[in-house]
């Protein structure tokens, strides 16, 4: 069995082959049971999640994710998101590779929000707001750069601090990146909002929206947490990664639905729909649209592959 590490990850998972891959997995008859989600107790510290994430394609592979969310990780000068991802041969059940969990989800988390752009966002789209600065973050803007002429990237974290020092990090040619702190006004400016963050009260409200504007809801995985506010999501269409998914466990459409705002009728389409064609993404130019994100293992799994094709 090979141990592929982090950095074996990320050089074998560029951005434009991931994405491709993506559409092509949420298209095909793969397997993927609703996810174990179980909350654990932390003595004096926030509750804990442990997911596991199974999915399989007949014949190929068999994979399962294990992750656990520490959200006072940082406390810790460790990440929030860690685990491991077990792929198994198909046909005869035998571990073919133990792959870095963290530098997988973040890589396949981002190009999914990618994946979603190329069907949701405006074709010119060339001003990305970054709301957060964890380790998803900086896949993110890389992600959409991949889908989407962005040429400028403005970062906004609940430190300001940190936001400066993501900036530095993530000048590229071509890319003019900063730091702002007034999330309202970067809002305001942007054509793409990006949020990965843990929030529990929502950090977007719908009166700062324009028109035309694609909203990407990455962070909350929870009932409990919340990026976007009821007025994000009475104007804008609606989409998900999966219906099952975002109507169980995400905070931005369970907390909605509960309100009698939004009804799991109201999602415009999944991933699978998009990417089959069974359903439209963005209708005309100046639509406001979300995407809302909790992963599937189908993601996890199309990653994986193609790590063990190239690693």
């Amino acid at each position: 069995m090979r141990i592929i590490t982090a950095a074996e990850v990320e050089t074998a998972l560029d951005f434009e082959s991931l994405v491709e891959r993506l559409r092509q997995a949420f298209r095909r008859d793969i397997a993927t049971p609703v996810r174990h989600h179980h909350t654990i107790t932390t003595p004096g510290g926030p509750e804990a999640t442990l997911l596991l994430m199974p999915a399989w394609q007949a014949g190929r592979h068999i994979g399962i994710k294990i992750v656990t969310v520490f959200p006072d990780n940082a406390t810790r000068s460790l990440p929030a998101v860690m685990g491991v991802y077990l792929l198994l041969d198909g046909r005869s059940g035998s571990p073919l590779a133990l792959i870095d969990g963290p530098m997988l989800t973040v890589k396949r988390t981002a190009a999914a929000s990618a994946l979603a752009s190329s069907y949701l966002s405006r074709p010119d789209s060339a001003r990305l707001l970054m709301v957060g600065t964890g380790a998803l973050a900086p896949h993110l803007i890389l992600a959409h750069a991949t889908v989407r002429p962005i040429r400028e990237v403005l970062i906004w974290g609940r430190t300001e601090e940190k936001a400066a020092a993501l900036a530095r990090r993530m000048r590229r040619p071509g890319l003019r990146i900063a730091h702002t702190a007034d999330l309202e006004d970067a809002v305001r400016g942007a054509d793409i909002i990006s949020c990965a963050t843990l929030a529990r009260e929502p950090l977007i409200h719908g009166e700062w929206l324009r028109n035309g504007q694609h909203i990407d809801l990455v962070g909350g995985f929870t009932p409990q947490m919340r990026e976007a506010d009821d007025g994000v999501i009475a104007r804008a269409r609606v989409f998900v990664d999966t219906r099952d998914g975002a109507c169980r466990e995400a905070g931005d459409i369970v907390q909605p639905i509960e309100a009698g705002l939004l009804s799991p009728d109201d999602i415009a389409a999944d991933l699978i729909e998009l990417t089959r064609g069974e359903r439209a993404g963005r209708r005309f130019y100046d639509q406001i649209t979300v995407f809302k994100s909790v992963g599937t293992a189908i993601e996890d799994l199309a990653a994986a592959q193609l790590v063990i094709e190239r690693a």
